[in-house]
């Protein structure tokens, strides 16, 4: 059942257990499976820490925090008839130029529910470690999980801010490491858990495979982690290693890649054989994360008609940059992106024929709304429709609400007799300031989009890669679809980029054209094989199976692409490959002088 049982205030002095900025949280059931009271030790403890994950990855914190200062996703405040919507103190403009501040929200809210995690964890530890050394078996497994998900959390830090946390217990001040100290902390607690930890837990907890992949993981971006503003090194040793776990996962045949690329994103996906490490979101432990789905789509997408999904909405948050979109241009030169790859586009709704162009129909007035022909619109029984999937461009078909934004779905008879939901190309309604009627106009989204002032609400491409959950009211809370943070697509290209890195193209070649040609479920759309492979092909290739999955950021980093210049971001200062550490923790630590100094350049 989904039984609440607290509302818990955590301090952010959990690292330290000093002064610092508060952090409210809801804390749903602690049980992995559910209970009807409080969970037990070994099972509360864990939970707590999995559970704080998916609040963590939040599009307004960590997710957004990779996501918005890559080439990959942009978001301006939003002009037109609405008004101005995401200007938000700058907070998503000075993270795409590269120009934060140690205040910035995306900074601070990140750092502080991961440090809240961490925290989670090692409580966790202080639980399990008595039970396991009295030979409890459940503890003995519970405490290598909390072991290993303490490193990739740490990880996670060292990645973001170039440091990690080394905490025994909650009773203890962590120990602040960096660079090379900090990997080999890492690395060492991920292979101290590798030996009690399930082969069959995934993927909602961790297993052996995912510390294999995370160690790969870790190895293959050590050079960057080491010397985070220089030139990173990326030795045979370390690519070695990537190669060695990355085998052991490939060889077991414990997964398989996924033919459909975005069943990957869908509700079911927790059985998809691909997934290694997710955040289990189904039953109890599905509160508060699929965000990822509605934060990039247009604020009038209503993707589920029926009672239950009147919520449902996007919020014409990000886009994909025009260079993102150009890298899909340049690999399939005369050939549609859409027709080229089946990660790119999946058409979903059926739209007929002759109702495809839209270029002749007029945008409703306030008066007639409702009241079209059946030249503007299609009709579909029942809940089951689909929006289109993937990188979306031009005008959506979706079904629409009486009045836009609010009032139950439209539906109707067409002339054959059959009732449904009425299926419209995507338009919007938005008060205009000087005149008290609506404006309807469709949404065209374009690829032209930038920082400098003019970004409408239709403007820039739009990420729907992500299922709008058919579990959710509102497209993100108490939602099925899992959060996958390694999938076996990523064990291949780690390893053909080690391969790559090493000397190997041919098999760095065979390893990525095995992860392109997998996604054959729609046949005409499966991606070519390719015929050769370079960093800068594999970079581009990571982005094709990675966008809005966290990934750009790191990537770009350790191919040294993160300091060119895209859309309205010139900045070239190395230092800010780091983010800064909020100043609200750096004040809250000043009572032990040194303990967390600001990062360079900020």
């Amino acid at each position: 059942m989904n039984y609440r049982i607290f509302t818990l205030v955590v301090g952010l002095s959990a690292l330290l257990f000093s002064s610092c900025t508060d952090l409210e949280e809801e804390i749903l059931d602690e049980s992995l499976t559910g209970t009807d009271g409080l969970a037990e030790p070994v099972t509360g403890s864990i939970s707590a820490a999995y559970g704080i994950l998916p609040q963590t990855f939040r599009h307004t914190r960590y997710f957004g925090l990779q996501e918005i200062p890559s080439d990959e996703a942009i978001l301006p405040p939003r002009t037109g008839l609405g008004g101005t919507q995401w200007a938000d103190n700058d907070t998503y403009t000075t993270a795409h130029r590269h120009l934060m501040s140690s205040s910035n929200s995306l900074v601070t809210e990140s750092w502080s529910y991961l440090t809240t995690a961490l925290f989670r964890t090692v409580a966790a530890i202080d639980v399990l470690t008595p039970l396991a050394e009295a030979g409890d078996a459940e503890a003995i497994q519970g405490l290598a999980e909390m072991r290993a998900l303490r490193a990739y959390e740490n990880m996670l830090f060292l990645d973001s801010w170039g440091l990690t946390f080394r905490k025994e217990a909650t009773s203890e001040t962590s120990e602040v490491l960096r660079g090379a100290e900090a990997v080999t902390y890492i690395e060492e607690e991920f292979l101290a858990a590798l030996e009690n930890l399930s082969t069959t837990n995934g993927p909602g907890r961790m297993t052996q495979d995912a510390v294999y992949g995370f160690l790969a993981k870790l190895y293959l971006n050590a050079g960057v982690y080491r010397d985070p503003y220089g030139t990173p090194v990326f030795t045979d040793e370390d690519m070695a290693n990537v190669v060695s776990y990355t085998d052991r996962i490939i060889n077991n045949g414990s997964y398989a890649l996924s033919p459909e690329y975005f069943d990957l994103f869908n509700d079911e996906n927790h059985d998809n054989a691909e997934l290694i490490f997710a955040l289990d979101l189904r039953g109890v432990l599905n509160n508060d994360h699929n965000r990822w789905a509605y934060w990039s789509m247009s604020g009038s997408l209503f993707p589920r008609p029926g009672d239950f999904y009147l919520s449902m909405d996007g919020t014409d948050g990000p886009a994909a940059t025009p260079e993102f979109y150009q890298n899909w241009v340049d690999a399939y030169g005369n050939i549609d992106p859409a027709d080229a790859d089946a990660r790119f586009y999946q058409k979903n709704a059926q739209v007929p024929a002759e109702l495809e162009d839209i270029s002749g129909l007029t945008p409703y007035s306030k008066d007639t709304l409702g009241l079209s022909t059946d030249k503007d619109h299609y009709f579909i029984a029942g809940e089951d429709f689909e929006i289109d999937r993937g990188i979306i461009r031009g005008t959506m078909w979706a079904p629409r609400k009486e009045n836009f934004r609010s009032g139950s779905f439209m539906t109707g008879t067409d002339g054959n007799g059959n009732s449904g939901f009425r299926i419209y190309p995507l338009a919007e309604a938005r008060e205009n300031g000087s005149d008290p009627e609506d404006i309807v106009y469709y949404v065209d989204h374009t690829l032209d989009i930038s920082l400098d002032g003019s970004a409408g609400y239709a403007s820039g491409y739009r990420f729907a890669k992500w299922q709008f959950s058919k579990t959710s009211d509102d497209g993100n809370n108490y939602s099925s679809v899992d959060l996958v943070l390694l999938r076996l697509a990523d064990v291949y290209l780690m390893r053909a980029e080690a391969k790559l890195r090493m000397g190997d193209a041919a098999g760095a070649l065979t390893d990525v054209n095995t992860v392109r040609t997998s996604r054959n479920a729609r046949p005409e759309q499966t991606p070519a094989a390719l015929t050769q492979i370079t960093l800068p092909t594999l970079l581009r290739e990571r982005g094709f199976e990675f966008y809005w999955e966290m990934s750009r950021r790191s990537d770009q980093i350790r191919f040294g692409t993160y300091e060119d210049s895209w859309t309205s971001k010139t900045d070239s200062d190395v230092h800010h490959r780091l983010f800064p550490i909020p100043q609200e923790a750096i004040d809250g630590a000043s009572n032990t002088p040194g303990y967390l100094e600001q990062n360079a350049g900020y």
